[in-house]
């Protein structure tokens, strides 16, 4: 094991060296690494006296030395050799490398002649141990009290040996090591404390240990804090495969009120290759319910990775054959893909499903969030690139449902398609020296849908079909943009629109008697869906001149320095034609009551009618005059933090704008109502919103407005119509340290294990880096109406407030909750409560929920480690059973 130079050799001859020497005589000092070979060294010159091919060749037989690579070797002590009795002595921090194996100890000592090394820890002056052996060879390590080695047959005897396998340690009074690393072990323990004094082990009296594949052991039995307990095994099994391995997912077990006794989350685990796993779980219940949960994870590095989960669900209540029996039938798909953009950075697909039944998370939720959720999204999508990045492409299906309406949106595609904008005029690579028309620009999109929106229980029938809406919009704007006076911008742009449908409406009146429901109605309106192509065109002209003004009010004392406002005025114009004519064929008139009034309708729809996904071209001309000013104001005060400008800047006022607009093609009702909004955030957590709509026009007590000025009839320019204000507040509470926001990545068992913890639930994730924090919100939005039938002002006022937090109450304990005020109900809303306990190799969690419809608690004890995940005890009460 050890590689020696003939100079070393050559001295020791003339002079051996006593054991405990403080330096070698070879002129290098002991801790210096050196890299020889060994077979350069003759050990052994005598003739062997029963070798008759050296006699007849009269030279001496080298032997052959069971070493044929390189070594490195050092120690800070010395290094004896015995050239007699051809033994090597290393002593402190000795430390050999040779091919895979590592071997450091406080001594070692090594025999050329049985081929053996043997390695232990020595004394200090107060007679404790110091360096005990350390070994590695590839990827099996270990530290122990006594090895003695063989190099030669790589066998070799430990005492007393600790050894990590996969995410457990092996600890062992007596390991014998044998061929292909295979290790018999006499009186030993299995655990996933990384402590030398561990506070739970699976005790057995013997033990084979097959790396990269198991640990079989004879009769076996668990020990917590060194006390046995009375579960004893005829055997033990424990995977020792690195990497993915397949195996049995022991179900939890319990009792509901409800449903009986159950067996959760159990079944079997495949690991199928290093870059795809399955579970295939279940539930079982002694009532009838059941559910399958297949869960398939796949990840490549560098470019994808994803989940795929299918919950399907049979959920009883209540007894068989009476009236309170229920059964229903539940489902929940969700599909999780991101791709890495390093993979294909011109290309992106992503996905994000999350479909339910609208009962599925009533009995089978996973998390907090899921029993309080009754809205669920679902994206899938694909961007692109095309013709060098100058055309955009995105197709994109997606999902939207409320599970207390019952209602689902589908989009089944959405498909955009936009071009670059381009200067038609502009010769290529001119940028300076710009006319007028090297200023128009041109572009183009393209969108297109399939939607349907439907109750859940019709999906997938044939009715769904029918209820398809679909649709394409092309649209080319033409804009261009020039400054005058230097301080003014002009910008013009004509719009043309055109839309295609694959379906149109046609009305008609019957004359003729219809039952409503109620009673008996004469004649009504008959509504047509017609199959076939049909487009619709529109074109607008719109022109904008704007500016911005700056006004500065400057204070050489005092702690603010500069007011500074900011308005922005800007006027529009946009002019329509009237696409109502009969000559464009988008509109017509049918008979509406047996009076003979007509009623002018879209024959692309509208309404509860086969409502056009892209509405139709405008009924009317229009020359709309806008006006619109935008503020906003700030100051900069003196701020001791900024050691640079020893300024800083507060923003008063962070918007603040009133718009109206005057239609000139109208003969009445020109003026629009006036909009004014502000918006702004006072002590940087506070933020205040306000909206108000103001009509110039007087109205009826019937809510219709009549072409009367109301400065003509109450002396006001102006009539408050609807007023909103909203107050909202968010702040944090912490200890001073920055909150994390998921666990560090480390190459150990532990690390590894939080990581996925964190990633499969992340409200379950401890955050230890703070010792408490505390988060509070408030929302309040106050509307108010005026009635006018009555005079008065209809308000509303709806309030808000969460707070959560948690605290360690210890190092190791941890206290979270979070609730909230009802004000409408004038009591608590979901609260929930969290008790954590960290056991170093086991945890602790209680939870708790006292009121509500969720009321219910829940506690459990269980080893952290992964590979024992099923060695745990739990407790909970079931809010189904309420």
């Amino acid at each position: 094991m050890l590689l020696l130079i003939p100079v070393i050799a050559c001295v020791l001859f003339l002079k051996p060296l006593d054991a405990g020497a403080q330096e070698v005589v070879t002129g290098l000092p002991a801790n210096d690494s050196v890299r020889i070979a060994l077979d350069s060294i003759n050990w052994r010159t005598e003739l062997p006296p029963d070798s008759l091919q050296a006699v007849k060749s009269g030279k001496p037989q080298k032997k052959k030395s069971a070493i044929s690579s390189k070594v490195e070797y050092s120690a800070t002590d010395s290094i004896s050799l015995d050239l007699e009795s051809q033994k090597v002595y290393m002593y402190r921090d000795a430390d050999i490398k040779y091919e895979k194996i590592h071997q450091k100890a406080a001594f070692i000592e090594i025999d050329f002649n049985t081929n053996l090394l043997k390695a232990r820890p020595l004394k200090d002056s107060l007679g404790n141990n110091y360096g005990k052996p350390e070994f590695v060879e590839g990827d099996q390590s270990f530290v122990s009290e006594e090895i003695n080695y063989n190099f030669k047959s790589t066998k070799g005897l430990i005492k007393n040996v600790i050894t990590k396998e996969g995410d457990g340690y092996l600890h062992g009074e007596v390991v014998k090591k044998m061929e292909a690393n295979v290790s018999n072990m006499r009186h030993g323990a299995y655990t996933t404390c990384n402590l030398d004094h561990p506070h739970f082990s699976i005790q057995f009296t013997k033990a084979k240990v097959i790396p990269n594949n198991k640990i079989v052991t004879g009769p076996a039995f668990l020990t917590i804090e060194d006390v046995p307990l009375p579960l004893v095994l005829p055997f033990g099994l424990f995977p020792n495969k690195r990497g993915q391995t397949s195996g049995v997912r022991i179900p939890t077990y319990g009792e509901s009120a409800n449903r009986g006794f159950y067996l959760e989350n159990g079944g079997y685990y495949f690991g199928i290759n290093d870059y795809m796993e399955l579970y295939l779980l279940g539930d079982v219940y002694s009532r009838g319910s059941w559910a399958l949960k297949p869960q398939f994870n796949y990840r490549k590095r560098y470019k994808f990775n994803g989940s795929f989960n299918f919950s399907y669900a049979i959920n009883t209540e209540g007894i068989r054959e009476t009236s309170s029996f229920k059964r229903n039938r539940d489902f929940r798909l969700a599909w999780n893909h991101s791709q890495d953009p390093r993979a294909r950075p011109k290309s992106r697909f992503s996905a994000n499903v999350n479909f339910v039944s609208s009962q599925y998370n009533k009995y089978n939720p996973t998390t907090t969030q899921d029993l309080l959720t009754n809205t669920f999204q679902s994206s899938i999508s694909y961007q692109t690139t095309l013709f060098r990045d100058k055309i955009s492409f995105t197709s994109a299906l997606s999902h939207s449902q409320n599970t207390s309406n019952k209602m689902v949106n589908l989009t089944l595609p959405n498909i955009s398609v936009s071009a670059n904008r381009f200067y038609p005029l502009r010769k290529p690579g001119k940028t300076t020296n710009l006319k007028w028309y090297d200023n128009i620009s041109v572009n183009y999109s393209m969108s297109a849908r399939n939607e349907v929106n439907i109750a859940d229980s019709m999906l997938f029938r044939p009715q769904m079909v029918d209820a398809f809406r679909n649709g394409m919009q092309h649209k080319i704007p033409v804009s261009s943009s020039v400054k005058i006076l230097k301080y003014f911008t002009l910008s013009n742009t004509f719009d043309f629109t055109e839309r295609w449908y694959s379906r149109s409406v046609s009305k008609s009146w019957i004359n003729d008697t219809l039952w409503s429901g109620e009673s008996y109605k004469v004649g009504y309106i008959k509504t047509d869906t017609l199959d076939g192509f049909k487009a619709g065109r529109d074109f607008s002209f719109t022109s904008s001149l704007n500016t911005t003004l700056y006004g500065m009010l400057q204070f050489k004392k005092g702690p603010v320095r500069a007011i500074r406002h900011v308005v922005r005025p800007s006027v529009s114009m946009s002019m329509r034609p009237d696409f109502g004519k009969s000559s464009f064929g988008y509109y017509r008139e049918v008979q509406s009551d047996t009076l003979g009034n007509m009623q002018r309708y879209s024959v692309f729809g509208s309404g509860s009618d086969y409502a056009p996904l892209f509405g139709s071209p405008p009924d009317g001309r229009s020359g709309r005059v806008s006006f619109s000013i935008g503020n906003n104001l700030e100051m900069k005060v003196r701020s001791k933090s900024d050691t640079v400008t020893g300024m800083k800047k507060v923003m008063l006022i962070e918007s603040f704008s009133i718009g109206t607009s005057y239609d000139l093609a109208r003969d009445s009702l020109q003026w629009s109502v006036v909009n004014i909004s502000a918006r702004t955030t006072l002590f940087k957590k506070l933020q205040i919103q306000y909206s108000s709509i103001w009509d110039p026009y007087v109205i009826t007590e019937t809510g219709r407005r009549l072409n009367q000025f109301e400065w003509d009839k109450n002396h006001r320019l102006l009539r408050r119509d609807n007023t909103a204000w909203n107050f909202s507040m968010r702040y944090d509470f912490t200890s001073g340290k920055k909150k994390s926001q998921a666990p560090r990545s480390a190459s150990s068992a532990e690390a590894r294990t939080e990581m996925e913890n964190f990633q499969q639930n992340p409200q379950q994730y401890i955050d230890w880096n703070n010792p408490w924090n505390l988060g509070i919100s408030y929302n309040l939005n106050y509307t108010g109406r005026n009635l006018p039938s009555t005079g008065t002002v209809k308000s509303e006022v709806i309030q808000t407030l969460g707070f959560n937090g948690d605290v360690s109450i210890t190092p190791k304990w941890k206290f979270s909750m979070q609730s909230g005020w009802d004000f409408k109900l004038n009591k608590l809303s979901h609260t929930s409560v969290n008790v954590y306990r960290d056991l170093h190799c086991w945890e602790m969690r209680f939870n708790w929920i006292p009121i509500g419809y969720y009321k219910s608690w829940n506690f459990y004890i269980k080893v952290k480690a992964s590979v024992l995940q099923d060695l745990k005890l739990n407790r909970k009460k079931d809010f189904r059973d309420n």
